[in-house]
């Protein structure tokens, strides 16, 4: 990228800033380097013993002592307390914070890829239970997703699956959350006017699940399937005339929420419906029958 020409950057661009150089420009030098991980004393709180790590490679950090992590732009709004939007604004207006040169993570050699085997109707006991324990009807589960045998370091396991746009699934069992390649946005088209908005598709599931009754929906859905994807979303949510944002309730989530809002008065943010719980399907495994149905009514 030619800084000289001043360039707006956009949040993708501003995830792919290295973040050792990211850091290094906010004056944090790492304590110990092993490989590609790099330790600092956690810049987000005091410690005496480095806790704070950077894989460079794949350029994420992860801080063990809050259990917390992400991209560059995760740890920028923590650290500096910010929406997104004054994240973007701030590196757009001060140089400095732009100097880094764009780095693109070295695709890891030996990294192991996920293999589809096979998809078909959920049918492993283990994986129904898994669905009833998260309050998701089987019936529903069964018209959205697919349970997938996978390999992965030529072991064979198996899965709920939720197809992409691009044919990758979202892969959630019991004990472990992956995704295979290519990964996407999933949209659901019913020649809606207005978009809903998930983070995660068993947060899709549950909002299908409290409708159930109310036969079909008209509303167009976008799952993002990781909240890194709302920029590549933007141009389909934004052919709607409204964009309900059902997103997390943690810091990311909602600094997206915001940075939505000022985008465009099409967004809304429903989230306030589960603001006690992390996300809606947590509501919902959560929530009390006297609750769900106060809401029905109100819709």
């Amino acid at each position: 990228m030619d800084f000289g020409k001043q360039q707006r950057l956009s949040i993708q661009e501003a995830k792919e800033m290295d973040m050792v150089d990211y850091l290094s420009n906010l004056g944090y030098k790492p304590a110990k380097i092993r490989n590609a991980d790099y330790w600092y004393l956690s810049p987000l709180r005091n410690e005496k013993t480095p806790s704070f790590k950077v894989n460079r490679k794949l350029n994420r950090w992860y801080d063990h002592g809050l259990g917390e992590g992400g991209d560059l732009v995760d740890f920028a709004i923590l650290y500096q307390n910010c929406t997104i939007g004054e994240f973007l604004q701030k590196l757009n207006s001060d140089f400095s914070f732009r100097q880094p040169v764009f780095h693109q993570p070295e695709q890891l050699k030996t990294e192991k890829k996920i293999t589809i085997f096979q998809d078909y109707s959920i049918s492993s006991f283990a994986l129904l239970r898994y669905v009833e324990q998260r309050r998701i009807p089987i019936d529903i589960a069964d018209q959205f997703c697919r349970e997938v045998r996978y390999g992965l370091n030529n072991k064979i396991y198996y899965g709920i699956g939720f197809k992409n746009d691009s044919g990758g699934f979202e892969i959630r069992n019991p004990y472990f959350k992956t995704s295979s390649s290519p990964k996407d946005i999933t949209t659901i088209k019913n020649k809606g006017k207005e978009a809903i908005v998930f983070e995660g598709f068993f947060d899709f599931l549950s909002f299908i699940t409290i409708h159930k009754k109310e036969g079909a929906i008209e509303s167009n859905f976008v799952i993002l399937n990781s909240v890194s994807f709302f920029e590549k979303a933007r141009p389909f949510m934004e052919q709607h005339e409204i964009i309900r944002l059902y997103l997390d309730r943690d810091s990311t989530g909602q600094n997206y929420s915001r940075y939505a809002l000022a985008l465009s008065d099409k967004y809304r943010d429903e989230s306030i419906l589960y603001r006690h719980h992390k996300d809606f399907n947590e509501w919902i495994v959560n929530i009390g029958k006297s609750q769900k149905k106060n809401f029905e009514q109100k819709l």
